[in-house]
């Protein structure tokens, strides 16, 4: 009686209807309602804006979006000629390039470029002594420590020494040399440090082999040892890579063949053996020789047309700190920067590196990911640059985490060195030396922390939103700053009316 009584007392469970028992009473109720003589219309349906449509194509409103910035674009291109005119003009790109003064006749720009061989090969001199013996592993730390030091000053020293007359293009010429030292240094640096770490894996082989007790043998198991040794060094001198080809072995690739390789590569991180192609494709090659000469041209073109009148435009305001007039420059700055600043990325970054990567055989490509969908400031330096991302991640975070220090450590070193050649990119060619570019890289530390957060609290498209933000802002404010601290600075308060003119 008791287990009857328990068993009225369940709670009897119903079963629900399938998905697809309500699916066919939803179509025998569509059915029922279209044999009815009113011919119905509706059925249940959501707004194709509502989230619980699942609706996607969003194609048009993209090309509608396109469309309205280039019309936006061609009324601002026409508003600058009306307003300027033709301001396009050849004969700066010489002197951009050549670095030529206004009233001068030398070219500091090409000389500098001639004299980067010198720290080259210094460099492999003190490599070729170290791998020999001849020069002390600590003295040739020195050596190397105090070339690549003197390297990184030389453009400074002859920058400042060689002033020239005010015009924009000479600074910007400058920018680029001292670009070209930059990653000389990066460059030098990784060929220091790989061949550092084959001499020293090298020297604790010898080590422990010398450390293997002898034992007493007889003729006939020293020959056997002996020609098992050989067949050993035959082994290790013809090994090979997947395609068949001699790894190069240190200290082999210790000449200029070598280092000049690397130094053309477009990488920073050096390697013994790098991955190659087999072949030159001539149609990319000949895409990307156009791209390179066409983007270069547009790149100036876009700078002489559109920039320098705007740079020139936000002085005033930005000098009497009018808010409002300044802001307005600012984001009218910001449209041609960020115009400019992505034609460079492309040109730099796809164009020219993989025109590079195609004349040496150089097979590693990747040289950006997707850094326009990150997601917050951490993830778009880590996938805009990626050479510079794998040196830095190479070279210094990981060297820096196995010295026993926190990651967090490391992060900031490698931010504050990426600061510093920020600023000595900008600095050193104005030879104005404030710290907006190093202040605005170590800002970035701050500005990443809050970007997670926005990606945290409000999604993944804000965060991407807030990055985008911080390019498209920041990059006009800091260009407004060191214009006008150049005017300042070189010549003084009374002529910024003068330098405002276009």
């Amino acid at each position: 009686m008791t287990m009857e009584h328990e068993n009225d007392t369940k709670v009897r469970l119903r079963r629900t209807k399938s998905v697809t028992r309500a699916e066919e009473i939803q179509k025998a109720e569509m059915l029922a309602r279209k044999s009815q003589p009113d011919k119905p219309c509706h059925r249940p349906r959501d707004s194709l804006f509502s989230w619980s449509s699942g609706f996607d194509n969003f194609t048009g409103f993209v090309n509608w979006g396109f469309l309205l910035l280039g019309i936006g674009g061609i009324r601002l291109l026409l508003e600058n000629f009306i307003k300027y005119g033709i301001r396009v003009d050849p004969r700066q790109w010489v002197l951009f390039v050549g670095g030529k003064y206004v009233e001068g006749e030398e070219h500091p720009s090409i000389l500098l470029i001639i004299y980067a061989t010198v720290p080259v090969g210094l460099c492999l001199l003190i490599e070729k002594g170290l791998s020999v013996d001849i020069i002390a592993h600590e003295p040739g730390m020195v050596f190397h420590v105090v070339n690549l030091i003197v390297m990184v000053l030389m453009p400074m020293v002859v920058i400042h020494v060689k002033d020239s007359g005010f015009s924009l293009f000479v600074p910007v010429g400058a920018m680029y040399v001292c670009m070209l030292y930059a990653i000389l240094f990066l460059k030098l640096w990784s060929y220091v440090q790989v061949n550092m770490w084959c001499r020293l894996s090298n020297r604790r082989k010898s080590t422990s082999q010398g450390r293997i007790r002898r034992q007493s043998l007889s003729y006939n198991n020293l020959q056997a040892s002996n020609v098992k040794q050989n067949s050993v060094e035959v082994d290790d001198s013809t090994e090979a890579d997947g395609l068949g080809t001699a790894l190069v072995q240190y200290p082999d690739n210790l000449n200029l063949r070598d280092l000049y390789y690397f130094i053309l590569a477009p990488t920073l991180c050096y390697e013994l053996n790098f991955p190659r192609t087999q072949r030159i494709r001539k149609r990319f090659l000949i895409k990307r020789i156009v791209e390179v000469v066409v983007g270069c041209q547009v790149v100036m073109s876009l700078f002489q047309q559109w920039m320098v009148p705007s740079v020139k435009n936000s002085l005033v305001p930005f000098s009497n700190m009018d808010v409002a007039k300044a802001s307005e420059r600012m984001l009218k700055l910001a449209i041609p920067n960020h115009l400019v600043w992505l034609c460079f990325f492309y040109l730099l970054f796809h164009s020219f590196l993989n025109l590079l990567g195609e004349l040496l055989h150089f097979a590693d490509r990747n040289f950006y990911c997707d850094w326009w969908n990150a997601d917050n400031i951490d993830t778009f330096w880590r996938t805009w640059n990626m050479p510079v991302h794998r040196w830095a991640v190479r070279h210094l975070y990981i060297p820096i985490i196995e010295m026993g220090y926190r990651k967090s450590t490391a992060s900031i070193t490698v931010f504050f060195i990426s600061a510093f050649f920020h600023e000595y990119l900008v600095s050193v060619p104005l030879r104005t030396f404030k710290t907006w570019a190093f202040m605005g890289m170590m800002g970035q530390i701050p500005l990443s922390m809050l970007s997670k957060k926005v990606e945290k609290h409000w999604g993944a498209r804000c965060g991407n939103i807030t990055v985008w933000a911080s390019l498209i802002i920041g990059q006009p404010l800091c260009i407004m700053m060191y214009y006008h601290d150049y005017v300042i600075t070189h010549f003084g308060e009374i002529l910024v009316e003068d330098y405002s003119v276009i």
